[in-house]
């Protein structure tokens, strides 16, 4: 079903709206409720009236006065109240968008990572309550209990409405980006559920990192995000069958890959290495720009791909890009090199019985000939995963190199 006209524009302008509320009253919690129920008038009176000629002023003036009425209504702040409702709303609102200030509040260092992605989803993103807890399959009370205590926390710390100070600007920034990485990783594969995929959060995360590198154009890092988010959704139509089982990489039919994305991701990929240092989004944005550069998976340039993962290895070392180097590895040196590497992960906690890691050492397994050793990884890693989708494929991976099964195509070669 199409959505309405004004939907995107509304959500655009939320977080806009928002922080000049936060801006000009403070109070998070009663400006994001005033914005919610502008939002709210706006979705009934808009239809009908047609859009007005400042749509984000009206925004503004509708959810001020929402905010000054509930001011007013609360007794025990009344002096203060009434001092700020007898500012006049203003009609002109200044032409400045704090969106990526309001980014920055919510992904604020005392808080944990968990809780800055539901608050920025809530606040910048605009999704509902519910919405969030349905994606991150917890009960709506639980998601609510956590975005009221991270605005608790934010109040706590005192927290003021402005960019940090330029020396803790570029450690916030990283903060900012690992937020929207893990909402896009998240829609993109989904951790736990039926579907593989939740599309509407990896289109969040692609809007909301879209949003930053309109105020950040020249930052590499952002725009190696905005590149990596890009290259891989291209890739969504061809994931999964019609039955939603997933399609590995090297299986996928790579005419369903989104053109306009694709080229669009390759351009800033490049433009993203240009910079005068390396980051890891601009390197893994580097990897996925190599792969979409390969019109069939057996054209893939997997020295460049190795060589990439080692650099990104050396730079932001972290057990699942040495899990991808080890694939990589395997292309280039064949599969004892990767199942070799793979080992260095067996004392890291962190992959301890992880699904991935199993799944990785069970192709490999399948490559080297070793059927029985990859039917056993297989069906653990099956195991392993709450993605019933990932479980799946897994399984019919394990029925293929079953011992007494027939002899099994070739496995993946790569994430899907």
């Amino acid at each position: 079903m199409t959505a309405p006209p004004f939907e995107d524009l509304l959500r655009e302008l939320t977080p806009q709206v928002l922080g000049m509320l936060i801006r000009r009253y403070g109070q998070f919690e009663g400006c994001e409720d005033a914005v919610q129920e502008a939002v709210l008038a706006a979705a009934v009176q808009w239809p009908a009236e047609g859009v007005p000629d400042n749509p984000r002023g009206w925004l503004v003036t509708v959810a001020s006065r929402r905010l000054i009425d509930a001011m007013r209504s609360d007794h025990a702040r009344r002096e203060r109240e009434t001092a700020v409702a007898a500012e006049v709303v203003p009609e002109d609102v200044p032409d400045t968008d704090d969106t990526l200030v309001l980014l920055f509040l919510c992904c604020h260092p005392t808080l944990t990572a968990a809780s800055q992605t539901a608050l920025t989803l809530r606040a910048v993103g605009g999704l509902t309550t519910a919405e969030i807890a349905r994606a991150f399959l917890v009960p709506e009370a639980t998601m609510a209990a956590r975005i009221s205590r991270a605005k608790q926390r934010i109040k706590a710390a005192g927290s003021s409405f402005r960019l940090p100070e330029p020396a803790d600007r570029e450690d916030r920034l990283r903060v900012v980006l690992h937020v929207l990485y893990l909402i896009f990783n998240e829609g993109y594969t989904a951790s736990s559920g039926t579907e593989l995929h939740r599309a509407d959060l990896a289109r969040e995360a692609i809007r909301l990192t879209r949003m930053v590198h309109a105020q950040l154009p020249d930052d590499p890092e952002v725009t190696g995000l905005l590149a990596l988010m890009l290259l891989t959704h291209a890739r969504r139509a061809a994931r999964t069958t019609p039955s939603g089982d997933l399609i590995p990489l090297d299986e996928q039919d790579r005419t369903l890959w989104d053109a306009e994305l694709t080229g669009e991701g390759i351009t800033l990929a490049k433009t993203a290495l240009a910079g005068a240092a390396l980051g890891p989004y601009q390197l893994q944005a580097a990897i996925a720009a190599t792969h979409a550069d390969a019109a069939a998976a057996e054209d893939t340039n997997w020295q460049q791909v190795h060589a990439l993962y080692m650099i990104l290895e050396r730079i932001a070392p972290n057990p699942m890009v040495t899990l991808n180097r080890a694939i990589a590895l395997a292309e280039v040196e064949g599969p004892a090199a990767g199942l070799e590497l793979l080992a260095t992960l067996d004392d890291d906690d962190r992959m301890s019985g992880h699904h991935r890691l199993l799944s990785v050492r069970a192709h490999l397994l399948e490559e080297t000939g070793d059927r029985a050793a990859a039917y056993d990884h297989y069906r653990r890693a099956a195991k392993a995963t709450a993605s019933l989708a990932e479980r799946r494929y897994l399984e019919m991976r394990a029925g293929r190199v079953r011992p007494d099964a027939e002899s099994a195509d070739r496995p993946m070669s790569d994430p899907a």
